[in-house]
């Protein structure tokens, strides 16, 4: 299988292309063969005709596409074989890589040979020998194929033609580029190119290759089910995955005056619920989890090693750097089931790493945390924040702010690649001290909170490796289930903002009303400018 690969794997760079790097493969028990059409926008857009034999891909690119017309005959040119894990690739390969451009999945479906030359039905040795007959079941290709070799063999880019024999789904006239949509997305080349909602990460095993960039929002009967398990916990089916949760009535968090207490069956609806949104945040990042068995009126603790018990489809990072007795394996959510994991595990903080766990050392955030001291009010905090959105605006450089749930203000600047974390952490110290020198009685810089006088810190040592802040939308261990919560910069003039108003029975509406405040520090990379 390695062999079969290796003209794929020559071709790529895998720490820079989001295609999958493949796994030896094997057919599927039930003897179906699975079959893909991509449209890929290359230095010529083409379709790739990829079928499933012997463990891999068997790969055309077919520059005018497949055609359900009988009389057409379709140039097809015989390409390296492909993984498996390619079946559903889409997303856009990066410039200066083999293939640069933007692919969807034009169709699929399952295929199974038909007897050819000689009456020969295995397709592989049907291959080789140059005609393969095949039956498509797929959402737009349907019906008898036939793919011929008129080149000569064993060349590395075989001369083919594809062509439909005339059967009950042959349609005169019919052209790929009429429909141009994905099967798997609805979307086109156009629109996935402008916003990938994919990402594949090279080198991870098949079930945790595909990484979902733009996750689906939990469905209706998906909260039914879980409110309809029993107070033991059970079964519950969903985002695709069936996941194993215990004691659905347990109280996690305090109820606040007048209200009543939170239950992990209402803080695993809340996880469900904000998942699609929180994910762009914590993709292919180490998650630090604050755990707390007990609920948040027990002691909590720092749980970062994912445990071996955890199910297998769980990503994860095995971090190469980790010295003896340091956590070698981290829990990285890259879809919205890994998060409800964590939360049923007892984690009710979730704490994403500022750098992805390709280059853990280059962190794409930099990080500003308004951390009030005994004396220091809310209003005090507002006006450190007011401050920052001042400077921001001066500098021209996107950043967003949240309440953090609890009694401070948080501030993510999105940042390009290049930095590492003394950059960082030097570029927040400076901003932040000359935002203090303004209001100096408001602010100390003491590091022992001891010696703060009860002054505010502006406490930019978060920016370090494996240093954390809480993410946005995760819950706090407090009464009444506050969440760290994005708001607009003119929120900080709102007389009614307070840093814990936000909590999981409120976050999903005020959600649903404004949208996802932090978006803007998503794709937002920036170079960090001086600062005098």
């Amino acid at each position: 299988m390695t062999d079969r690969l290796t003209a794929y794997r020559r071709k790529r760079d895998f720490e820079r292309t989001p295609e999958p790097a493949g796994q030896a493969g094997t057919a599927a028990g039930d003897g179906s063969r699975a079959f893909v059409v991509q449209r890929h926008r290359a230095r010529r857009t083409h379709y790739d005709f990829r079928l499933e034999i012997d463990g891999v891909l068997v790969s055309w690119a077919v520059p005018k596409g497949p055609t359900l017309d009988p009389e057409v005959r379709r140039i097809a040119v015989h390409v390296e074989d492909h993984p498996l894990e390619y079946f559903d690739f889409e997303g856009v390969i990066p410039a200066g890589q083999y293939g640069a451009g933007d692919v969807i999945v034009w169709d699929a479906g399952t295929w199974q040979p038909g007897p050819g030359k000689g009456g020969e039905t295995d397709p592989g040795r049907a291959v080789r020998a140059g005609e393969l007959h095949l039956d498509l079941f797929g959402q737009k290709l349907r019906g008898r194929f036939v793919l011929v070799r008129t080149g000569a063999a064993g060349s590395a880019k075989e001369d083919w033609l594809l062509l439909h024999k005339h059967d009950e789904f042959a349609v005169p006239g019919w052209s790929a580029e009429e429909h141009p949509q994905s099967v798997l997305s609805g979307r086109t080349n156009d629109e996935v190119k402008a916003d990938p909602d994919r990402l594949w990460r090279s080198g991870a095993p098949a079930a945790r290759a595909a990484v979902t960039l733009r996750a689906r929002e939990v469905q209706p009967d998906e909260l039914a089910a879980l409110d309809a398990l029993p107070a033991g916990g059970g079964r519950w089916h969903v985002f695709g995955r069936d996941l194993r949760v215990t004691n659905l009535d347990k109280i996690l968090f305090p109820g606040r005056p007048g209200e009543d207490p939170v239950s992990k069956r209402e803080l695993l609806r809340y996880t469900a619920q904000i998942a699609p949104t929180a994910l762009p945040y914590l993709l292919r990042r180490a998650l630090n989890l604050h755990r707390y068995p007990n609920g948040a009126q027990g002691k909590g603790f720092w749980h970062k090693q994912l445990p071996e018990h955890a199910p297998p489809w769980l990503p994860r990072w095995d971090n190469p750097d980790a010295d003896p007795g340091e956590t070698t394996t981290y829990l990285v959510v890259d879809e919205p089931a890994a998060l409800l994991w964590a939360a049923n595990f007892g984690a009710l903080e979730w704490h994403p790493w500022t750098s992805c766990v390709e280059h853990p050392q280059l962190p794409t955030y930099a990080l500003v945390d308004l951390d009030p001291g005994e004396r220091t009010s809310w209003e005090e905090i507002l006006v450190l924040a007011r401050l920052h959105r001042t400077a921001f605006e001066h500098l021209g450089i996107t950043a967003r702010a949240k309440v953090t749930g609890r009694r401070g203000i948080q501030i993510w600047v999105p940042i390009a690649p290049g930095p590492d974390f003394d950059d960082t952490r030097a570029w927040v110290e400076r901003l932040s001290r000359t935002v203090g020198a303004v209001v100096p009685e408001l602010v100390s810089w003491k590091w022992q909170k001891a010696q703060r006088g009860g002054l505010a810190r502006l406490d930019y040592t978060q920016n370090a490796i494996n240093k954390t802040l809480v993410g946005p939308y995760s819950p706090r261990p407090a009464p009444g289930a506050p969440v760290s919560a994005p708001i607009t910069w003119d929120e900080l003039d709102d007389p009614e903002l307070r840093p814990d108003g936000f909590t999981i029975r409120t976050m999903p509406q005020r959600l649903a009303e404004h949208g996802d405040l932090f978006r803007a520090v998503l794709g937002q990379p920036q170079q960090l400018p001086a600062l005098s």
